[in-house]
């Protein structure tokens, strides 16, 4: 507990500027569904053939998983792309269905000899309707706006997969490090938001069940000026940060670390710089540089010609390098010089499975493969230098399907047993910190991937200075470094930021 506390004492600016993006993107999503939702619930009670088709759409979109939901937006024009927009347009789809739902069941419930009191009493229908329905109505609708702010605080977390900020920027981070006291830092805060809002809102339905607190004009309009004061807060943040140098990373420490080296020397030769950090993975990074959400960011030569361009790599580092700068230029993209290492995929057992069975090479696990639990990345397993492969080449047939999981948690499953044989980062600190053995690949099947900076043309040549900044980096960031610096970020728990500091400050 001292140690949170101690956290959040040390990161006191970013964790309120986390907070605030994270209510803003909760109240102006929940405030948009609800302009839209209450119009649409009436419209569902009042024209049962028109409201039909608008409440099984709510339906099928409530079904669909957040993260899919922002692959699908992410390349959209106009509501999609990195940041708070395509994260707003997902929180208000997913706040739109329990705000209409409970409009319908509101106006469902109304005592028919209320209305046909004020129908007799010559009241036309919409003076009927803000009069008399919307008002006892109210409680119920409360209780959707209760349902969905509830619902947009948790998904909100997850929204910082696609930089859009807030507090999932801790947990994702925390993940990335596997440090407890980080992700309690975003969710102990986000629990208490959702609890807040909870009893707020619950207290409202309250009162109004018991016909003392009705919502008057005055209060609508409150709702909806703050939502557009929000709107109008982030665009102003938003259009200033548009200004500066966006770099971008993959959501495990070796990228955030490379992040942090390159928007620091960015910074060193006079740029602001914005950073977007943790994002969702490959697939996500590579969609952001060519829309334009990123400037630049870390890949790898092996990953890019197989998994972004789906095609074969050679094995010579020079020739992959070559082949994967030409596949970029053609989409606008430069590909600079490497930055010095080879962060190659490694199989990994633990070193006591390994002196007992005395495995050394990939091809030795074909032995105990049939009683072993392999467990991958996501992309691992789809990649076309990943999983399938990998067990074509070496003719691997495990016991029990791969599971899956995030690169964070890898390599604990394998140490506590929940796995026996996993892929992982060569340069990774947990290697030598959870005891693991790295097997050989004595049939050459992984492409070298070397770290190289990859930046939209454009940006490079209307800032000269991000040239300059990247060379300083090429060539200077050797195995031994990547490896030291993932260790000071993993096991000794240090900031990113002072960690790439540090490293620069060396360079001089």
């Amino acid at each position: 507990m001292n140690e949170l506390l101690h956290f959040w004492q040390t990161h006191a600016a970013e964790l309120t500027r986390l907070v605030a993006q994270h209510l803003v993107l909760v109240v102006v999503s929940t405030a948009t569904a609800a302009l839209i939702g209450i119009p649409a619930g009436i419209l569902a009670f009042h024209r049962p053939r028109l409201g039909r088709p608008v409440l099984f759409l709510a339906n099928v979109t409530q079904t669909i998983p957040s993260l899919a939901l922002f692959g699908f937006l992410l390349p959209l024009p106009f509501i999609g792309g990195v940041g708070p927009r395509t994260a707003l347009v997902t929180l208000t789809i997913y706040a739109f269905l329990p705000i209409v739902r409970t409009t319908v069941g509101g106006l469902h419930g109304l005592d028919p000899s209320v209305v046909d009191a004020g129908t007799a009493m010559g009241m036309t229908p919409r003076q009927l309707l803000f009069l008399v329905e919307l008002p006892l109505a109210m409680p119920s609708i409360v209780a959707g706006l209760r349902v969905a702010t509830v619902i947009g605080v948790g998904t909100a977390t997850i929204a910082a997969a696609i930089g859009a900020g807030g507090l999932g920027e801790y947990i994702f981070r925390g993940l990335s490090m596997v440090d407890t006291t980080t992700i309690l830092a975003g969710a102990i805060p986000a629990a208490g938001l959702a609890l807040v809002a909870d009893g707020c809102l619950a207290w409202l339905e309250h009162r109004l069940r018991l016909g003392r607190g009705p919502l008057h004009g005055p209060s609508v309009v409150a709702v909806v000026a703050l939502s557009i004061v929000g709107l109008l807060v982030w665009s102003v943040t938003t259009r200033a940060s548009r200004s500066a140098v966006v770099v971008g990373s993959k959501n495990f420490t070796e990228q955030v670390v490379l992040g942090e080296l390159m928007a620091q020397a960015i910074e060193a030769e006079g740029l602001p710089v914005a950073r977007k950090l943790n994002l969702g993975g490959t697939f996500i990074c590579d969609r952001a540089l060519r829309s334009g959400d990123l400037d630049l960011y870390v890949e790898y030569t092996g990953t890019a010609v197989t998994a972004v361009f789906h095609q074969d790599v050679t094995h010579d580092p020079r020739r992959a390098f070559q082949q994967a700068r030409e596949l970029y230029a053609r989409g606008g993209i430069t590909a600079l010089e490497a930055l010095g290492f080879n962060n190659t995929f490694a199989i990994l057992v633990r070193t006591r499975d390994a002196r007992r069975l005395g495995l050394r090479s990939i091809g030795d696990l074909r032995a105990p493969a049939a009683a072993w639990t392999p467990g991958f990345g996501y992309e691992f397993l789809e990649r076309a230098d990943g999983y399938p492969g990998l067990s074509r080449t070496y003719g691997l047939q495990f016991g029990g399907a791969p599971r899956a999981m995030d690169l964070s948690l890898i390599y604990k499953a394998l140490a506590d047993g929940q796995v026996d044989v996993i892929a992982g980062d060569a340069t990774s600190a947990q290697i030598d910190a959870l005891d693991l053995t790295a097997l050989d690949d004595s049939l050459h099947y992984f492409p070298p991937y070397d770290a190289v900076p990859v930046v939209r043309t454009a940006a490079l040549l209307g800032r000269p200075e991000i040239g300059r900044a990247m060379a300083r980096l090429a060539g200077h960031i050797a195995e031994r470094d990547m490896r030291a610096m993932n260790r000071a970020v993993d096991v000794d728990r240090r900031d990113p930021r002072d960690v790439a500091a540090g490293f620069l400050a060396g360079l001089n």
